[in-house]
């Protein structure tokens, strides 16, 4: 019995077509929520930023979608365990705070040898934060590994420009 040729082309599609859903369906999917909106007084301790500045790299700031804290193998960017103290070295010329806050509003500046860019700005869109949210980031990147030093009231190269 011989089988016409549009009904293998028929098998071959439906049969392929199974297989990539059924590939697609492996893959784990990540359940991105909306970002929580963040008040952040004026008169907020430095302790309180760093706690506000987590939940802002976990949630609306999407570093952690990137960025893994104590995990070691092949990362897609760098592991930020211990940047406190590492951002004094990475670049010569800076200070730790200087690289930090270079490498989220210009993080295509200095790219971590062994990595690829890829980091977006994060004071642009689309993750769009506010200086205000940018420094309480930098309050919880300082505390992996150091002592956060950051306020409200520090200001920096790039705090205010667009």
């Amino acid at each position: 019995m011989r089988i016409p040729v549009p009904l293998k082309l028929a098998v071959l599609a439906i049969l392929t077509t199974a297989f990539y859903t059924y590939v697609g369906q492996m893959v784990p999917q990540k359940m991105v929520e909306a970002p929580q909106v963040v008040e952040i007084a004026e008169d907020v301790s430095t302790a309180e930023m760093v706690e506000i500045g987590k939940t802002i790299f976990e949630g609306k700031g999407m570093c952690s979608t990137c960025h893994t804290i104590g995990k070691t193998g092949a990362l897609r960017f760098p592991d930020l365990a211990g940047i406190a103290t590492r951002a004094a070295q990475e670049r010569e010329g800076l200070s730790a705070l200087d690289y930090l806050v270079e490498s989220l509003y210009e993080p295509e500046a200095y790219i971590v040898p062994g990595f690829n860019a890829g980091m977006p700005a994060i004071g642009k869109p689309p993750i769009g934060l506010t200086d205000q949210e940018i420094l309480t980031v930098l309050a919880y990147l300082q505390s992996l590994g150091g002592t956060p030093e950051v306020t409200m009231e520090t200001r920096h190269t790039y705090y205010g420009t667009d």
